[in-house]
């Protein structure tokens, strides 16, 4: 298998990318401009975005070229009508224009879930919930959620999980989906300032380097904070399960997520879910390591 370079972040560089990305992206007529003939770069031209975004094209091109990287508030305003930006992109496409000075620094006892937190989902038997850290590493889970997917268990990371542990391409019934917004979602939560995190570098690095599939959804640069859903599952004690999940940002904790899992009442999902949590399991195990050197699975090929 090719491994490749690590593409972890690249100072400077990631609004011009951002912003190539996003107009190749599209096409004539999704603004309504008429293709043309002889048409030589995918989507739109740099001088039409310009045109669309109300800057000189020699303006936008020092941006995506990287030599300007501080654009004012009324010219990301015009470049997210341009480019037909979601709210999240827009949101990260500020992000990147104005980051926030100096490193990241993590409160102190970032090692441990918010206090109390961890004692709170205890109680919940029947509704699996964890906390994640800013890199997606689990800080605390309760009983119900180590025994839905032992890779929820504290000390683990459930993205990393999703890429390099076999048994969740059978666990998640839409893995390919599961994938998708999973590295869409960890797209949205970096930034400049991402440099200073040494987790979130090295976890985006293991992953380009152990994962085809990582490093195909993380050059497409998609970006989507989805923070509620239904996740579809195939446990293997109680099969099929659909269970609607949620995202809480915990404020003051430097980015920690409260991630709660649920079935509809009196649905088929519910009853198995109480089965499931009305089984003999481990309280919090710690999961096998995904070593460095241990390779994706078939399906990733």
């Amino acid at each position: 298998m090719h491994h490749g370079s690590r593409p972890g972040p690249r100072p400077g560089s990631e609004l011009g990318d951002w912003l190539r990305t996003l107009r190749e992206r599209l096409r004539p007529a999704d603004v309504g401009l008429t293709p043309g003939e002889r048409r030589r770069v995918p989507g739109l031209r740099r001088e039409e975005v310009a045109h669309l975004a109300g800057i000189s094209t020699e303006y936008y091109l020092r941006l995506e070229r990287g030599r300007d990287r501080r654009p004012s508030a009324q010219v990301v305003d015009s470049l997210a009508r341009a480019l037909l930006l979601t709210e999240d992109e827009e949101r990260h496409l500020r992000r990147l224009a104005a980051p926030r000075p100096g490193p990241r620094h993590r409160p102190e006892g970032q090692g441990g879930a918010a206090p109390g937190t961890a004692a709170l989902i205890d109680q919940w038997t029947t509704t699996p919930a964890l906390v994640q850290g800013p890199s997606m590493e689990t800080l605390a889970a309760n009983p119900a959620a180590v025994v839905l997917n032992p890779c929820f268990a504290p000390g683990g990371n459930s993205l990393k999980a999703v890429f390099t542990e076999p048994g969740m391409r059978r666990f998640y019934r839409d893995w390919d989906a599961v994938t998708a917004k999973a590295v869409a979602y960890l797209r949205s939560l970096t930034g400049p300032e991402s440099h200073h995190d040494p987790a979130l570098v090295a976890l985006i690095g293991e992953l380009s380097l152990h994962s085809e599939r990582f490093r195909t959804l993380w050059a497409r640069k998609d970006v989507r904070r989805t923070t509620r859903g239904v996740s579809l599952m195939r446990h293997p004690l109680v099969g099929d399960l659909d269970l609607r999940f949620q995202k809480f940002s915990l404020p003051g904790t430097g980015g920690q997520t409260l991630v709660t899992y649920h079935a509809d009442p009196g649905s088929t999902s519910y009853e198995r879910l109480l089965l499931l949590a009305g089984l003999p399991g481990p309280r919090a195990p710690r999961p096998r390591p995904a070593h460095g050197n241990r390779r994706e699975s078939a399906h990733e090929r």
